[in-house]
C-alpha cells in the first residue's frame, strides 16, 4: 500500500464511533482547549457531559459541531469524518446515492451532507498566484442537441445555455476557479487582480476575454488554438486544461449533472481536492485540511435549496 494513503478499514479503526470522533475533532480543532464559537473565549470553559461545553463569560451552551457545517446535524460525527475521508481522496468526488450507501443514511442527507462539505472548501485565498499563471475558462452544461424539445433554447450551438468557468493555475502551485456571472472582459480583468498578485507572467489562449491583459500590470502571451498552435516555447495552458478534465470527468461521470445554482461548490469541491488533497500528502494531512476548513461554514437547508 502506498506510504502516502491510509485505507478505508484503517479510518473505520481510527474512528469506530461518535465519541472517537469527537474527540479527534476536539484535538484538531481546539489544540489547546475548547474555544467558546460565540466569544472566543478559552477560559472560564466548564466541562459538561455528553461532549457539551458551556462559557460562563456568555452563557452559552456548545459543542464541537457549533459554528461548523456540522451543526444541528443528527448524522454521527464519525459518518462525517469518514465522508471527509472520502470527498479529500476520491479524485472524481462521490455521489450522494453512493455516500448514502457507504455510511448507512438516506441519499437526500447525503446530498445535502455533500453540499455542506463543499461549503467548507469555499474558503478564502489568503494569498495570491504568482510566478507563471496559466488562465482558460471552460463549458459546464447539456449539449443543444441532446436536449428535450421544450428545454432548447434555440440560439445556436456551442456555449448557448452552458455556464462558463474561469480558471487559473499557478505552475507547480495552486488552482483558482469559479463561474463567471457575465463572461465579459471587465469580470475576467477583476478576477485576475483579485487572485493574481501584478507582475506574474501570464499565458492564456486568444480568447477575447483575455485580450485586455496585455499592458503595465502584467506580463501576457498567448497561443493561438483556432490556428493549431498548442504550444510556443514555455507559453501553454495545459495545466489549467488537465484541470478541466478532471473537473468535466467527475462532474458528467459521477455527479452526471449539476444546477448553475451549484456549480460554485462542485467546482470548489475539485479545486479544494487538487489544492488541499494532492496525493504527494499523506491521506490524514489532507483530512486535517477539510477538517480545518469546516469552521465558521454552516450551510442551513433553507440555505441550499432557496
Amino acid at each position: 500500500m502506498s506510504k502516502s494513503t491510509i485505507s478505508t478499514f484503517q479510518v473505520f479503526t481510527m474512528f469506530p464511533d461518535a465519541e472517537s470522533a469527537r474527540l479527534f475533532l476536539e484535538s484538531r480543532l481546539w489544540p489547546d482547549g475548547a474555544i467558546c464559537p460565540a466569544c472566543k473565549a478559552s477560559e472560564n470553559i466548564t466541562t459538561r457531559k455528553g461532549g457539551f461545553y458551556r462559557c460562563n463569560p456568555c452563557k452559552l451552551d456548545f459543542t464541537i459541531r457549533t459554528g461548523t457545517v456540522f451543526e444541528r446535524s443528527h448524522i454521527p460525527l464519525h459518518k462525517w469524518l469518514y465522508a471527509m475521508y472520502l470527498l479529500v481522496t476520491a479524485r472524481k468526488g462521490i455521489s450522494s446515492m453512493q455516500l448514502a450507501k457507504e455510511i448507512g443514511i438516506r441519499q437526500s442527507s447525503a446530498w445535502f451532507m455533500l453540499h455542506r462539505l463543499r461549503e467548507a472548501c469555499g474558503g478564502p485565498k489568503l494569498t495570491k498566484l504568482k510566478g507563471i499563471v496559466e488562465l482558460d475558462e471552460c463549458f459546464i452544461g447539456g449539449k443543444e442537441a441532446n436536449k428535450h424539445e421544450h428545454k432548447k433554447l434555440r440560439m445556436g450551438r456551442g456555449a448557448v445555455g452552458k455556464t462558463a468557468v474561469l480558471g487559473m493555475r499557478e505552475r507547480g502551485g495552486r488552482t483558482i476557479a469559479a463561474p463567471m456571472t457575465e463572461r465579459s472582459l471587465q469580470e475576467a480583468t477583476q478576477r485576475i487582480h483579485e487572485n493574481i498578485e501584478l507582475g506574474t507572467q501570464l499565458y492564456t489562449d486568444e480568447h477575447l476575454i483575455f485580450t485586455g491583459l496585455d499592458g503595465l500590470f502584467y506580463k501576457h502571451d498567448a497561443v493561438n488554438h483556432s490556428a493549431g498552435e498548442y504550444a510556443a516555447g514555455a507559453a501553454h495552458t495545459n495545466s489549467i486544461e488537465s484541470v478541466w478534465a478532471v473537473l468535466k470527468r467527475g462532474l458528467y461521470g459521477v455527479y452526471h449533472k449539476v444546477s448553475p445554482k451549484h456549480l460554485a461548490r462542485y467546482v470548489n469541491e475539485f479545486t479544494f481536492r487538487l489544492n488541499e488533497g494532492n496525493v504527494k500528502r499523506h491521506s490524514l494531512e489532507r483530512l486535517d485540511s477539510m477538517i480545518e476548513a469546516v469552521s465558521g461554514k454552516r450551510l442551513t437547508y433553507a440555505g441550499l435549496t432557496a
